[in-house]
This record gives C-alpha cells, sequence and structure tokens, in this order.
C-alpha cells in the first residue's frame, strides 16, 4: 500500500462487528444486515447476505470447482449504523457517561440521540483465558513477594 493510499484510512472506526447497519448505496440500497467482517486496511466492511456475486472457481486437488455466490465487501462509507429506537440509518457519536465509561450514541437529523449497545459478539472471546497456571507462569508467592522498601532503602541496587 502506497503512502496516498494509507492516508485515506479510516482511523477511528465507529462501525463494528456484529453492527445492525442499513446500506445506503449500491444494488442493495435502503436493505439492513449484521456486520460479519470489518476490513480495516481496505476500508471496507462485509455485510451477512447483502451484495453477493458470482464467484467462478477452479477445482482443484482438494476442492470442487464452480460457481458460487459469495458476499463481496462494501465501502465503509455506503453503510450507516441503524438507530435502534427509530430504526432509521444514523452517524455514529462518541459520549462518556457520568461514571466515565466510553458509550456510541446515534447523531444527525432525525436521531432519537440514544445509545448504541456494544455487540454481543465482540464479548465473546475467541480463545479462553486460562485459569490453572501453565508451566511458563510466575508462582503467586513470588509475584506477592516485597523485595524494595522505599523507607529503608532495602531492594536498591549499589550504583
Amino acid at each position: 500500500m502506497g503512502w496516498k493510499a494509507a492516508e485515506k484510512l479510516i482511523r477511528h472506526w465507529k462501525i463494528l462487528r456484529g453492527d445492525n447497519v442499513m446500506i445506503i448505496r449500491g444494488k442493495d440500497k435502503g436493505e439492513t444486515g449484521v456486520i460479519k467482517r470489518v476490513i480495516r486496511s481496505q476500508n471496507r466492511v462485509i455485510v451477512e447476505g447483502k451484495n453477493l456475486v458470482k464467484k467462478h472457481i477452479k477445482g482443484g486437488q482438494y476442492h470442487e470447482g464452480g460457481i458460487f455466490t459469495v458476499e463481496a465487501p462494501l465501502h465503509a462509507s455506503n453503510v450507516q449504523v441503524v438507530d435502534p429506537v427509530a430504526g432509521k440509518p444514523c452517524k455514529v457519536g462518541i459520549k462518556y457517561l457520568e461514571d466515565g465509561t466510553k458509550v456510541r450514541v446515534s447523531r444527525g437529523i432525525g436521531a432519537s440521540g440514544a445509545i448504541i449497545p456494544r455487540p454481543e459478539i465482540l464479548k465473546i472471546r475467541t480463545t479462553p483465558r486460562p485459569t490453572v497456571a501453565g508451566p511458563k507462569d510466575t508462582p503467586m508467592d513470588l509475584v506477592m513477594e516485597k523485595t524494595y522498601d522505599p523507607k529503608t532503602g532495602k531492594g536498591m541496587p549499589d550504583l
């Protein structure tokens, strides 16, 4: 990728995987769907069941060839998040609540200003956190051991 193309990449993404979006341009204009994948390096998203194209795939040693229908990526500017209250496409803004949590809110003409919830699919970890200590984990008694005392200077290296 050249530096000109890198300049045009979206830096702060407001559309996330699992969001309910409406397609505002293209052959599926006006239809809603859920974002299946976000391709940040190309500023594109794949919407489930939308923008279907026929793909000719040549047969190989391990797979059969033929004509398949696949979902093609859409540019991120051609989709908008659906307002959860009004049900219309809206812009997405960022707001901080009183307790300091960062939330997405709907903005724009005819938007309700409601909080857009974070998609449930993003809360699920692909690899679960380990519950038992592995061979490379530091034991808890060594972690909790106090090696430096600021009042006496014990544990300070001699320079």
